[in-house]
């Protein structure tokens, strides 16, 4: 069986600012992984893909473009040089640095000159363990630059449309492939949501053939993984809302349509996790009634033993009370007391009676389905 572990948000290295420092400025962690610049060039009828590209590289395409689209993807933070000259070359704000550096952020939409701000969770599991990570997108009139901590990816498909060409995706502005990638996120968060189903249906059986105190923490941890989903999924519902009821001079009327799409993808998402929620309460209640069905099984067990030696001891505390047959001053009989005592059949008398009275407990007790002898 595998082991779960409990789903936390792990603090253990600093990844915000300190307290009172001035807006704009981020911090790096000491063990974050170096940047990776991967950058495709594109237009409806030519394609560039150029791997680990440099500062000045970068630089270079992106004021060349000449009427072509840039998607510049980084993944890793360790470079505290490159990135600010990401923010110069890109005249990227500060404020938006920081929230890209400070990776704990609630999915969002803000405008700043010449370019939104994007973010969004990446959900997805791996080992049968959640993995939560942040994407930063920014998107201008002729470029989409994506930023994320880890080298996770989520986005070949989008590339491999880019490069076989296939559908409207090269021919259409910036805006469509930042809608292409926003849709991709949302779209993995599908696969994820299947697999805690299957977990689900899995624990059901569980509970219903052999519940163990583990079967309550994976209840508890499914219902932690579900609280991520929607943490994430929500504030990325009122993104893309956002998206469609705003006008925004880098989102077209024509790529809407396609944003209105994934909103419903978002509202699906919300349905299936509200559902999976209810399931988990559910299997919470058949985990507790389970125990409590258990421990009234033990409890009636321990009843039904106590209750068979009540009469047995009984009648042995009676004959202990050893009241004599004789006086001893005297010498006189005393036939009252206890006369079965000097019987010769005295004894097995006793562990006869003793023997019915448990029989016919037993009987009344099978009579009144208290206990079975054996099962149907």
């Amino acid at each position: 069986m595998a082991k779960y572990k409990r789903l936390r948000v792990k603090l253990s290295r600093k990844k915000h600012t300190q307290p009172g420092s001035q807006p704009g400025s981020f911090n790096i962690p000491a063990d974050a992984l170096s940047p990776v610049a991967h950058a495709i060039v594109y237009s409806a009828e030519s394609f560039e893909d150029k791997q680990e590209c440099t500062i000045e590289e970068i630089e270079k395409i992106y004021t060349s473009l000449n009427g072509k689209m840039l998607w510049l993807h980084i993944s890793g933070f360790g470079n505290r040089d490159f990135f600010e000259k990401i923010t110069s070359v890109f005249h990227f704000h500060r404020l938006e640095m920081e929230d890209v550096f400070n990776v704990y952020q609630r999915p969002k939409l803000d405008e700043y000159e010449g370019h939104l701000f994007f973010t969004s969770r990446m959900l997805s599991m791996n080992n049968g363990e959640l993995s939560n990570d942040q994407l930063s997108l920014m998107l201008g009139s002729n470029f989409v630059i994506t930023i994320q901590e880890k080298r996770q990816d989520f986005f070949e498909p989008v590339r491999l449309r880019l490069r076989n060409s296939k559908g409207t995706i090269r021919s259409l502005k910036s805006d469509y492939i930042a809608y292409a990638l926003m849709d991709a996120i949302v779209d993995f968060y599908y696969p994820a949501l299947e697999e805690i189903g299957i977990k689900l249906d899995d624990l059901e059986e569980e509970l219903l053939s052999k519940p163990t105190s583990e079967s309550m923490n994976k209840i508890l941890q499914i219902k932690r993984e579900l609280i991520v989903f929607k943490r994430a999924i929500w504030p990325e519902r009122d993104k893309i809302n956002d998206v469609i009821r705003s006008s925004f001079d880098e989102i077209h009327e024509d790529t809407k349509v396609y944003f209105r799409d994934s909103y419903d993808h978002c509202i699906q998402i919300l349905d299936i996790v509200e559902s999976y929620k209810e399931v988990t309460s559910s299997l919470m209640d058949v985990y507790l009634s389970s125990v409590s069905n258990k421990l009234n099984q033990v409890m009636k067990v321990l009843t039904i033993i106590s209750t068979i030696f009540i009469p047995l001891t009984f009648i042995v505390g009676l004959y202990g009370m050893n009241f004599q047959g004789t006086n001893p001053t005297t010498g006189d009989k005393l036939p009252l007391n206890m006369p079965e005592l000097y019987s010769p059949y005295g004894y097995v008398g006793v562990i006869v009676v003793m023997i019915l009275i448990v029989a016919i407990q037993l009987y009344i007790f099978h009579r009144k389905g208290w206990i079975r002898f054996r099962e149907n």
